[in-house]
């Protein structure tokens, strides 16, 4: 059942919005976009080993894993290898075994998503992949940019993975509808300096922000930010405590926000 409409406040004029579990199911990242990664990964870097966005991507992974070293976070352990390998395949392994561990430990590294970016954009142009959004989400924010709002992205997930979701989506073409796009790069979406970041980069002040998310780590650092914050509860996102029910905002749809003094 859809809860009661919430009147966004007069002075936001900006929306930022988070991808999974806001604009896109859960299911599509853990069911559809990771398991594309696992599935298809050394059969890619065999492909491209040899291209220069290839070799990048790769030489990022190494600077990690040297970063993970340096900090003594744990980090894939090679057993040692009996079969006979040539140089190539035995380096591809040890990408391979980087990122799986890094996947499985839900890390955020720029070097990883910049990877997944990469293997996502040649299932997207294929067709293999077409990125998922609720019904709710282009109704409303064509609502919002008519209202006179700016509406941008902010997502762990790279820019460009972030454009191929929206760019290459079951609804056709939605970049048109972004004012722009945020990854890690601005900082952590759990550091409340990000969102300071953000307002400065736009051009405006947080409390002219409006940010959208389903975890409530990322509100609170918003929050201390100055950021408005609405939580949004999805299918299959993390259940709110009731606590933090009372405490933020919450919708289940994004038609709920009503733009009340902003027009």
């Amino acid at each position: 059942m859809e809860m009661a409409a919430i009147a966004v406040p007069g002075p936001a004029r900006v929306f930022l919005l988070d991808i999974e579990g806001t604009t896109t199911p859960i299911t599509f990242v853990k069911d559809i976009l990771f398991p594309f990664i696992r599935e298809n990964l050394e059969e890619y870097l065999s492909a491209h080993w040899e291209e220069d966005e290839c070799k990048q991507d790769v030489h990022l992974l190494k600077k990690q894993a040297e970063e993970d070293l340096r900090q003594n976070k744990a980090c894939p352990v090679h057993a040692v290898d009996q079969t006979v390998h040539t140089d190539e395949e035995k380096a591809i392994r040890e990408v391979v075994d980087s990122v799986l561990w890094q996947m499985a430990a839900d890390r955020k590294s720029t070097a990883l998503k910049q990877l997944q970016g990469h293997m996502w954009r040649a299932a997207y142009v294929t067709g293999k992949i077409k990125g998922e959004v609720y019904p709710d989400v282009v109704p409303a924010v064509r609502r919002w940019r008519r209202g006179g709002l700016k509406v941008f992205i902010y997502s762990s997930g790279s820019v460009e993975a972030q454009k191929l979701l929206f760019g290459y989506s079951v609804e056709g073409d939605l970049l048109d509808l972004f004012d722009g796009h945020f990854d890690t790069n601005i900082g952590a979406k759990v550091e409340s300096k990000s969102y300071e970041n953000i307002a400065e980069r736009i051009g405006c002040q947080p409390e002219e922000i409006m940010f959208l998310t389903d975890v409530t780590r990322e509100a609170k650092a918003a929050e201390d930010a100055g950021v408005n914050v609405i939580m949004v509860v999805r299918p299959g996102n993390t259940e709110l405590t009731e606590e933090e029910r009372s405490h933020y905002r919450v919708v289940t749809s994004f038609n709920q926000l009503e733009l009340i003094g902003n027009v």
